[in-house]
């Protein structure tokens, strides 16, 4: 059976790999199967354009052994001066070699400040693209980075935008530069997860991140983004995966269940 990232008991710990040299990604992507990693996310912007053919993407992917892989290919790295349209066809390249959870961005097609679009056209390519990506045997992240705070309202407008254009995952990044927006944050996770009929992805960026990214999967996102270590090429608010997996296996966060005696 194929990997997927859908219809799991529990979040997946998900190893985040942004590097452009293929020899020192298997090296990662092996260090993290030691620590515990039950998907990678690969972001495919990284991969210098020489080295964007089959045979180099599925020699890394085979290091993944069956573990579900989530896909980016965003704006920057090495597909900054690509179109859209180029962006989509690696994007697609990625999946067909062995690729499973591809991220398309909310305002793929059409470049708008928080990374969702309302221009009708641009929603109609971005449903055809999710149509491909399934007719293709994948699945859909679709992807908004705000990096700013949101209220709750904004926010679940965003994750049914989503919904909406036929994403199978909700991917949302705010930000917290508060205690009280913070807190805000967690309740907002539990909103999603209320209110959508498909998973969800809920972070934030800023000075209050930790607690959303740790806690997050507990109270509803369906994965933890985590790294194998932090470096110059890891994102530093994504929280190491040996620290996940600590957490993950010893806190007990389900409410008490009473029983009759």
């Amino acid at each position: 059976m194929k990997p997927t990232f859908l219809n799991h008991s529990e979040p997946l710990m998900t190893c985040m790999i942004q590097c452009s040299d293929p020899s020192a990604i298997i090296s990662t992507v092996r260090n993290a199967l030691y620590d515990g990693a039950e998907a990678f996310g690969f972001q495919l912007c990284k991969i210098p354009v020489e080295l964007r053919n089959k045979e180099t993407l599925q020699s890394i992917y085979r290091h993944m052994e069956d573990k579900p892989i989530y896909i980016t290919n965003y704006r920057g790295a090495f597909s900054k001066d690509h179109t859209e349209e180029e962006r989509a066809e690696f994007l697609l390249q990625g999946l067909e070699w062995g690729g499973n959870l591809c991220d398309v961005m909310g305002d793929y097609y059409d470049p708008t400040p928080g990374e969702l679009t309302w221009n009708p056209a641009a929603i109609d390519k971005q449903k055809k693209l999710v149509d491909t990506i399934h007719q293709k045997g994948g699945e859909v992240l679709m992807s908004c980075h705000t990096h700013k705070f949101m209220t709750a309202e904004q926010v679940l407008e965003m994750a049914h935008a989503h919904q909406d254009r036929g994403a199978d995952i909700s991917k949302i990044v705010a930000a917290a530069n508060s205690d009280e927006e913070e807190m805000e944050n967690l309740r907002i996770c539990t909103l999603l997860r209320k209110e959508l009929k498909i998973p969800f992805l809920f972070l934030c960026s800023g000075s209050h991140t930790k607690l959303l990214r740790m806690m997050g999967p507990f109270l509803g996102s369906v994965m933890w983004l985590c790294v194998q270590q932090h470096d110059a090429l890891s994102t530093k608010q994504q929280p190491v995966l040996r620290a996940v997996r600590n957490v993950k296996n010893s806190f007990d966060y389900k409410p008490e269940r009473t029983f009759d005696l």
